[in-house]
């Protein structure tokens, strides 16, 4: 008998945590974009219709990124052309420039990211621009953006530790995190790249941007896995209020321009932590592992999520 029959995780509710998450779904874009083989456009659409069937509401779905540089997202218009929408299902898309946002808008979409570098090395690197030139380029991104009625989302890079600075400063993160918001992003995911953070880090840059008037309503955050901290690390979020964590269907993804990220926090690792503190998801767990076995299968190997590996093995 397995552990859902005789009723695991034990639903325990603690004190002080949200009372609901929202899962923000990451694993059709940045879960595969780092894949060698390029996975057909039918088996995205497959994909990402099997992950909202299992509840989940947000589903980050492709790139309008330059196929030279990301070519497994070569296919972003034809994804978002052959989309089954369904109702209560966002679909939100990054872009990294303004002919990004071009595309998008030709595309139809209502929701977009962005991605910026809370470090110097990784914007040139990433962006191929210095730390303060970057925002010099999303700022009409995100104007004609919002004049065209769209949210948007950023996404800030190495908000913990950078593979060649080490370090980040919190007040670093909070200064470059504040930029974004500035500009009229309604919402900050804070991403720990590479995988470094602890959960001392996590609360104190919560803490830095609520002592610099941001609350933790306008953020999310973004963990991987890299040294097994991700799962830790979320709950020290939850526990410091914020309420939307981003995941990724069966631990797929990593970082192209960052060769240490490895996979991003697994969606059902983060579902099974949230049943246990008795925090509403409103995804159906079985159906989300169905859904990455079913890609695992596709990209021939296993999930390296330990709850997908249980529930399915």
């Amino acid at each position: 008998m397995g552990a859902r029959e005789v009723g695991l995780p034990e639903r325990v509710p603690v004190g002080g945590l949200p009372s609901r998450v929202e899962i923000w779904e990451v694993g059709a874009r940045d879960g595969l974009q780092n894949e060698d083989a390029i996975v057909p456009v039918e088996v995205k659409l497959e994909f990402l219709d099997r992950l909202a069937g299992a509840g989940l509401t947000t589903l980050e779905a492709t790139s309008f990124v330059h196929p030279k540089w990301v070519p497994q997202l070569a296919d972003a218009e034809r994804l978002l052309a052959g989309l089954d929408r369904r109702a209560g299902v966002r679909y939100p898309v990054l872009v990294p420039n303004e002919r990004g946002l071009d595309r998008a808008l030709d595309a139809g979409v209502d929701h977009i990211a962005i991605f910026a570098s809370a470090t110097e090395t990784f914007a040139r690197r990433n962006l191929n621009s210095t730390l303060d030139e970057q925002f010099a380029g999303f700022e009409p991104v995100v104007a004609r953006a919002r004049a065209e009625g769209l949210e948007v989302r950023g996404y800030l890079s190495m908000c913990f530790g950078d593979p060649w600075e080490g370090v980040v400063p919190a007040a670093q993160v909070v200064r470059a995190g504040r930029r974004l918001l500035d500009f009229g992003c309604s919402q900050l995911s804070l991403g720990d790249t590479i995988g470094v953070a602890t959960t001392g880090q996590v609360t104190n840059l919560l803490a830095e941007f609520g002592a610099a008037g941001v609350g933790v309503d306008a953020l999310a955050v973004h963990f991987h896995d890299t040294y097994g901290q991700a799962l830790a690390n979320t709950e020290a979020a939850l526990r410091s209020g914020v309420s939307t964590v981003d995941s990724s269907a069966g631990g797929l993804g990593g970082c192209p321009y960052a060769e240490s990220a490895t996979g991003n926090l697994a969606t059902e690792d983060l579902v099974w932590l949230l049943e246990g503190l008795g925090i509403e998801h409103g995804v159906d767990l079985a159906e989300l592992v169905g859904a990455s076995v079913w890609m695992a299968e596709r990209l021939g190997r296993p999930s390296p999520s330990r709850v997908v590996n249980a529930l399915a093995g």
